[in-house]
């Protein structure tokens, strides 16, 4: 039987931000919440009907052909980068302006599933499955805000952030793209760990 630590090494969905370090950008860091604005504008167009295409489509797939496209799959691994990319600049994780479509120091990996392996009635409650990581994401939201925060302030004094900071950050998105992959993009069975750790 895999130990946790194997599990969450080998989970189907993955994610890794490199560390931006020392001499952070203060100017960008002072006014990201209007830098930000274009690029959210961008990602909120897209995500506009998010619900329907991403969640939706699939589990009829799954539940009715036992298929997942491979292109609708990789439209969804694109869709969960961009706004990963988006995510690590709003949290001050980098300096860099989120891409449309380069990795830039944000890497994540979602393993393409063999629809015929899923079991075809479980994303009728997947959703209801993971309620306790809702319940937990909740709360470790409220914290990565608030570093997010202190953050912005050591970043202005200091120009570095936190790598405590970091790594908590970037722990919480992991642990939330563990959750999407498997109650939402459906593309894992496999229960998502109750860790930050990649």
């Amino acid at each position: 039987m895999a130990t946790a630590a194997q599990s969450q090494s080998t989970y189907p969905a993955r994610l890794t931000v490199d560390y931006a370090g020392t001499n952070r950008n203060r100017l960008t860091t002072l006014f990201r919440v209007i830098t930000v604005i274009p690029i959210l504008t961008v990602l909120a167009a897209i995500a506009n009907g998010a619900t329907s295409v991403f969640f939706l489509p699939v589990l009829l797939m799954i539940l009715f052909r036992q298929k997942y496209p491979r292109w609708w799959f990789d439209f969804n691994v694109q869709y969960q980068r961009f706004s990963t990319r988006v995510s690590v600049y709003v949290s001050l994780l980098t300096d860099e302006y989120p891409s449309t479509d380069e990795e830039q120091g944000v890497h994540l990996e979602i393993d393409y599933p063999d629809a015929s392996q899923l079991n075809r009635w479980m994303p009728l409650v997947k959703w209801i499955l993971a309620i306790p990581h809702y319940v937990v994401l909740f709360v470790l939201l409220i914290i990565a805000a608030i570093l997010i925060m202190l953050g912005w302030f050591v970043i202005l004094l200091t120009g570095t952030f936190p790598r405590g900071f970091h790594n908590f950050i970037v722990g919480v998105n992991r642990w939330s793209l563990r959750v999407m992959a498997y109650a939402f993009l459906l593309t894992t069975d496999e229960y998502p760990p109750f860790s930050l750790d990649s």
